[in-house]
């Protein structure tokens, strides 16, 4: 069932015993400086409030969603639309998939080619790699089903109503900003967003490890839902703080192009995932993307970056990761006219 990771990272693995045999520890930094990482509960925000109430309660929603995603860049939100059910059934079908054996997953025909991904290919050191499993899926692999099997119908049925629940975060965001609302629904259509699931096996080295290494997301916004064994955390006031699980909650995180999109007014802020020794960990994220040609334009009299198109900012991304065995991100894009 489990991808080979302890085969394939052999080298990576073994000079980590070997050097701590040593005394000579290679413990990524990120680690280092984070012995004790304090559990909290991200803010938690009542959306129904925006459909439901009256108009002072519609207004204080809009705001605390702004808030949030300028003071933290996460939050939760709760009486979000999409059912227990469907949430529990999306769950139950990914833990049946990734049950599979390895070679299957690997070849698995239920999603297009490459949709399967395991580790981190690029890696060249214990710090660069991701102990994680996941299936990368195009939404348009989803509304393209034609088999209708359990599997299909829950995703789209999941995909469907993170959409419209994406959507209305992204307007609520926009109008906090004065900025046209309608650049979502115009940019960000079904073929260019996606849905991924994600397993995370025990670890043996845990404490080494990252399930997910640290980043930003390279979209508009993300939708999260996790179980509740934990592990996700995320900087704050330059510390990293875990993000203590709400059952009723879905976590809402601005990506990169948001940041931009707002002149840095809303936050991208980075995150990341850590192992498990005894426990396997689920989760599935929507991410909402605008097309590879859709241009973002920076907000302001003084934008902090230049206005670049999706395509060029993924494949100066991809780039990085090659040459650099990490993702720089919006740096790269900074204005240096102001």
């Amino acid at each position: 069932m489990d991808p080979p990771f302890n085969e394939t990272y052999r080298t990576f693995l073994y000079k980590q015993i070997k050097n701590t045999e040593n005394n000579v520890p290679e413990i990524p930094f990120s680690f280092s400086v984070t012995s004790v990482v304090e559990e909290v509960e991200l803010p938690v925000i009542d959306v129904s409030r925006l459909v439901e109430g009256a108009k002072k309660e519609r207004e204080k929603c809009k705001q605390d969603i702004a808030t949030a995603s300028r003071e933290w860049g996460f939050f939760q939100v709760i009486n979000h639309g999409i059912s227990m059910d469907v949430l529990e059934k999306m769950r139950q079908e990914q833990i049946r998939v990734f049950r599979e054996p390895f070679d299957k997953k690997s070849k698995s025909e239920k999603f297009s080619t490459g949709s399967y991904r395991w580790g981190t290919p690029s890696a060249t050191c214990l710090r660069q790699l991701s102990w994680s499993e996941a299936f990368h899926v195009p939404m348009t692999d989803i509304s393209d089903k034609k088999d209708f099997t359990t599997l299909s119908s829950t995703m789209d049925k999941f995909a469907s109503e993170s959409e419209a629940l994406a959507y209305t975060m992204a307007e609520v965001l926009a109008e906090k900003l004065g900025r046209k609302s309608s650049f979502f629904k115009e940019n960000c259509v079904r073929n260019t967003c996606y849905l991924r699931m994600n397993r995370y096996p025990p670890c043996p080295q845990p404490s080494e490890v990252y399930g997910l290494m640290p980043h930003t997301d390279s979209d508009f916004l993300t939708i999260l839902y996790q179980d509740q064994v934990g592990g996700l955390q995320l900087i704050k006031e330059n510390r990293w703080i875990a993000v203590k699980p709400n059952p009723r909650a879905l976590i809402i995180n601005i990506g990169d192009l948001f940041q931009a999109w707002s002149n840095g007014m809303y936050k991208s802020v980075e995150h990341r995932v850590m192992t498990n020794p005894t426990v396997e960990r689920f989760s599935t994220a929507y991410f909402l993307c605008p097309s590879y040609d859709a241009v973002i334009e920076c907000s302001g009299d003084c934008p902090a970056y230049r206005n670049f198109s999706f395509g060029e900012f993924r494949q100066q991304v991809q780039e990085d990761v090659k040459k650099l065995g990490y993702k720089v991100g919006l740096p790269r894009f900074i204005n240096h006219l102001y």
